[in-house]
């Protein structure tokens, strides 16, 4: 039996491997030949961590999420639009980085419509950042930069969609959407919903 440490290095270096498989060739191309050739070593090391194709997307998906969650985000000092901004343009494809992790996110969706398993967790997923958005959007209207009739349940779909939507679009065609153009695009979607 390794020792832990022997362990959770072993654990680092997979996901290093996983994560890097993913940059390269989305969620598509994730096989456990493809993450052994990554890392140098053997398929059979890794039946070790991964019995089958489902435990390793799985795992992807932690990966995924945890670097989500653990990536760097603007400080934001206002509350209201000022923080719904902030926290939109950390979604969108601004940077290297940021663009690989919108990649994987995209290329992970295709398995989450074929799977009712991974459809739940997308699911949860989206609601999860939905719940994250909503209170930047309901202090914007109580601060009056949104009209005081909005719904903002809707609003937060609205926005949400219209930021994924600019992902997309940005991923494809990055060119006519480089960073600039992104940041021009939500500026005048938020300003266009604080005039209604």
């Amino acid at each position: 039996m390794p020792a832990r440490g022997d362990h959770d290095a072993r654990r680092r270096e997979v996901s290093e491997a996983v994560w890097r498989v993913l940059a390269d060739r989305g969620f598509g191309g994730l096989t456990l030949r493809a993450v052994a050739a990554e890392m140098g070593a053997s398929t059979g090391l890794l039946t070790h961590y991964f019995p089958n194709k489902k435990t390793l997307v799985n795992y992807a998906l932690d990966v995924a999420d945890e670097r989500t969650a653990n990536r760097r985000v603007r400080g934001v000092q206002a509350e209201g639009l000022p923080a719904l901004r902030s926290a939109l343009l950390d979604v969108l494809p601004l940077t290297a980085g940021s663009a690989a992790m919108n990649r994987i996110w995209v290329s992970s969706w295709d398995g989450a419509l074929a799977d009712p398993e991974l459809a739940i967790r997308e699911k949860s997923r989206y609601d999860h950042w939905r719940g994250r958005l909503r209170p930047h959007v309901a202090a914007a209207v109580d601060r009056g930069e949104l009209p005081a009739s909005s719904d903002v349940d809707g609003l937060v779909a609205t926005v949400a969609a219209f930021t994924h939507g600019l992902v997309v679009q940005a991923l494809f065609d990055p060119d006519r959407f480089p960073p600039a153009r992104q940041t021009e695009i939500l500026d005048a979607f938020l300003s266009s919903i604080s005039k209604r």
